[in-house]
Formats: C-alpha cells, sequence, structure tokens
C-alpha cells in the first residue's frame, strides 16, 4: 500500500505512520512547514509540506497514493479559535476530499469521532443511530459534525470513503489525558470532577489497527465505532489505584465546579488563556452522554483490541 496519512505529527497519525511503516508500507507525510515532527523522528516517511486546506499541496501529496487516512483535526474544548477549528476541520476535509475525488484515489479512511452523534442521554448507540441533538455542545462538535456530512455527501458520490468514530483516544503520548496520568502519578492530582461521567476509550495503536482494516475490508460509505469500552473516571483511577497505592482523587462539589468554569470563563477571554475549567468543559464533565456500542468493527472487520484495564495499564508501564 501506498499510503497518505494527514496530519501524520499529530498523537493518532504518528501512530498511524508507524503501524503502516511496520507492515511495509509507503507512506507520504503531510505537515506544515511549521508543524513539530518529533513525533515522526523514528519514521521512514516521506514529508509533503502543506496546510491542510492547501489544493496544490494536496494533489502532490496524493500523487501516485491509492488510500488516503484523513487523520488532520484542531481538537480542543474550552476557548478555542472558532474560526480556524472551522477552516481545519470543515475546510480542510473538503478539501481533501475534493482532491481524492480529482485523483481517483482507491479507498479514503476518515476518522471521526463518536460526537457525531450529538448527546445521546445515556443511550448506547451503534452506527445507525441518528442524531436527535439538534443544538451544538461546542465548536469542535460542530464542526466534526459538518465534516462528517461531507464525507458522507462525497461518500453518496462515489468517492470510496470509510469513516471510523472512535470514542477517547489514550496511549502514553496522549496530549489530553496523558497529562492528568502523569500528574496522578506523581501523587498531585488531589481533586477531579465528574467521577460518574461514563468514558469510551480506544488505545490509539488499536485505532491504527482499526484504520488500516477499515481501509482493506471497510466497504464505501461504510462507519465503524471504535471503541475498547467504557468506564466512569472514577473506576478509571480505581484501576490506575490498584496499581500503584496512589489514592484516588477526591470528587469536587459539582456546585463548586460549576461556579469556578463560570468564572473562569471571562478570565481566559479576557488574557487569552485556555483555563483548566470553562463553561464548556463543565457542560462535557456533567450535561452530555455518549455511549456506544462498537460490535460491528468487531465482527465484520475482525478487529481485535485492548481491554479497558489494559489500556489504562499500559499508560503506567511507560
Amino acid at each position: 500500500m501506498k499510503a497518505l496519512v494527514t496530519g501524520a505529527n499529530g498523537f493518532t497519525g504518528s501512530h498511524l505512520v508507524r503501524a503502516l511503516e511496520q507492515r511495509g508500507d509507503s507512506v507520504i507525510a503531510l505537515v506544515r512547514k511549521s508543524s513539530n515532527l518529533a513525533r515522526l523522528a523514528d519514521c521512514r516517511a516521506q514529508l509533503v509540506y502543506g496546510d491542510i486546506t492547501d489544493i496544490d499541496a494536496l494533489h502532490t501529496a496524493m500523487n501516485g497514493v491509492d488510500t488516503v487516512f484523513h487523520t488532520a483535526a484542531y481538537v480542543e474544548l474550552g476557548l478555542v479559535n472558532e474560526a480556524e477549528m472551522d477552516r481545519v476541520n470543515v475546510h480542510g476535509t473538503q478539501a481533501v476530499l475534493k482532491v481524492a475525488q480529482a485523483t481517483g484515489v482507491s479507498k479514503l479512511v476518515y476518522c471521526s469521532t463518536i460526537g457525531v452523534f450529538g448527546d445521546t442521554k445515556g443511550q448506547v448507540v451503534n452506527e445507525t443511530f441518528k442524531r436527535t441533538q439538534t443544538s451544538f455542545s461546542s465548536a469542535y462538535d460542530r464542526t466534526k459534525y459538518q465534516a462528517q456530512q461531507l464525507v458522507n455527501q462525497y461518500a453518496q458520490q462515489g468517492l470510496p470513503v470509510v469513516s471510523v468514530l472512535p470514542s477517547g483516544i489514550y496511549g502514553s503520548d496522549d496530549p489530553h489525558f496523558g497529562p492528568v496520568i502523569q500528574q496522578f502519578l506523581k501523587g498531585r492530582l488531589k481533586l477531579w470532577a465528574g467521577g460518574d461521567r461514563m468514558t469510551g476509550i480506544v488505545h490509539v495503536d488499536d485505532l491504527a489497527a482499526a484504520m488500516i482494516l477499515a481501509a482493506e475490508k471497510g466497504p464505501p460509505n461504510e462507519h465503524y465505532i471504535i471503541s475498547a469500552g467504557e468506564l466512569t473516571t472514577r473506576e478509571m483511577f480505581e484501576i490506575l489505584s490498584q496499581q500503584t497505592g496512589i489514592p484516588v482523587p477526591y470528587e469536587a462539589p459539582k456546585p463548586l465546579v460549576r461556579l469556578v468554569g463560570n468564572l473562569l470563563d471571562p478570565v481566559g477571554h479576557l488574557f487569552k488563556w485556555q483555563p483548566p475549567l470553562s463553561r464548556e468543559r463543565v457542560h462535557y464533565i456533567y450535561d452530555r452522554c455518549v455511549r456506544v456500542d462498537a460490535s460491528k468493527a468487531r465482527e465484520e472487520l475482525g478487529w481485535h483490541h485492548r481491554s479497558v484495564s489494559e489500556i489504562l495499564l499500559d499508560l503506567i508501564r511507560r
């Protein structure tokens, strides 16, 4: 396989590049001139420099490629540059789809998110679920939903694209939950909010494996939820505590968390600072619950994955 990976220097993209190279595949990596390439330091991928909305760069990157993996995204909650998120997540995806269609690639695999289903209010859903939430919980929620709609439209027009929809992506170099784990392991995480929040997780390497299987076996216009299972954040810390002897963080009072989120929002806007809590983050902690069934990927793609406990233990072994 000769594959292009967009967002190749990112968390998911870099693990996918390594997984492809371990199979002996030839990899083209689309990165920006300003990108930090540390994650690709041990990779042999051919670098093509260009922005995700740069049509010429995308044509260059897709030249002679048979499979495209689109992982590039602006992922953030709280105080974000919404115009930039629109540009990357929506317009960037549209550019990738347009060029993939023009160059006639054999398969495009799009890395979406279970968030496109919206708030399922605790209902466990599969790929047939139709979003009932009419509003959006965040700019990320909106832009990823709009990008998925574009992917679906191109698929209906005949583009051979398959969507994978991962739950929370974990790994030792995870830029989101990883720092939390490090604080916990140092004994500095004394308080945590939303211990009852149910969270689906998948190991980043298992996601990479699922994306490769989707490229090889997934019929065009199919969607595959990718999740190893789910547990509450309190259960996560209990598993980690059992292995390390470090106490589970105390649960922060919900009224206090909501108050702090409301207070820090305007401070963050004023000083252009991303606070650890904001109204949007509090909303995700207490008011939004997306639960999913990933059996389709296991049954149709033959996808195998680590268990939830194995994923968590992997975070503290490294």
